[in-house]
């Protein structure tokens, strides 16, 4: 009978202690903060950027629904245009790198002002993936927006551009941008979470 007591008790000890550290970590941080967790609207991977899509997600608050919108828009543009621009720079910036280019200088600032031109196309035309709206308690509007725009056609606005520029051209390989431009996506997916 003493035995079995003695086997029994390290048994009881350690399913408690097991319980007791179980419980710690599981205590969610609200408990001990009194933080409460908020969750996101289109925080899901699919309103991430990733190999074939650059999005962008933001909200607009104000008293008027129109004006909330207007901000929510503006904002998501904002980044969306951002993220382009960041891209095609680095693409810009390896490119040169990699080719012997007659006067870098000049073709980079050539790059430059292509990338603005197609980031303005772009975010003319880019599609809203996802809306949301809340009202506040103080009767003022939240609206939330996920804007994308396909990278195949910033890809192809970017070709046709470098086309119709006779300087551009010349030192232009095509397979070789493309190359280094979907790596540069799947980069930027990555950083992400979209992939």
């Amino acid at each position: 009978m003493k035995t079995v007591k003695l086997f029994v008790v390290p048994i009881l000890a350690t399913s408690l202690m097991a319980v007791s550290c179980k419980s710690k970590k599981g205590t969610p941080i609200q408990k001990e903060t009194g933080a409460k967790e908020i969750s996101l609207p289109f925080s899901s991977k699919e309103y991430r950027t990733d190999e074939d899509f650059f999005r962008a997600k933001n909200i607009g608050k104000s008293p008027d629904l129109a004006t909330a919108k207007k901000i929510a828009m503006n904002n998501a543009k904002s980044e969306l245009a951002s993220n382009i621009q960041t891209v095609i720079k680095k693409v810009t910036d390896q490119y040169t790198n990699q080719r012997t280019v007659g006067n870098k200088q000049e073709y980079e600032n050539k790059f430059e002002e292509l990338s603005r031109e197609v980031t303005n196309l772009t975010i003319a035309n880019i599609r809203v993936k996802d809306e949301k709206v809340f009202q506040e308690q103080d009767g003022s509007y939240s609206y939330w927006v996920a804007i994308e725009a396909e990278k195949k056609s910033i890809f192809d606005n970017i070709d046709q551009k470098i086309s119709n520029d006779s300087k551009l051209k010349l030192d232009y390989d095509k397979k070789k941008f493309e190359e280094i431009f979907n790596g540069e996506m799947k980069k930027l997916a990555q950083e992400q979470g979209g992939n």
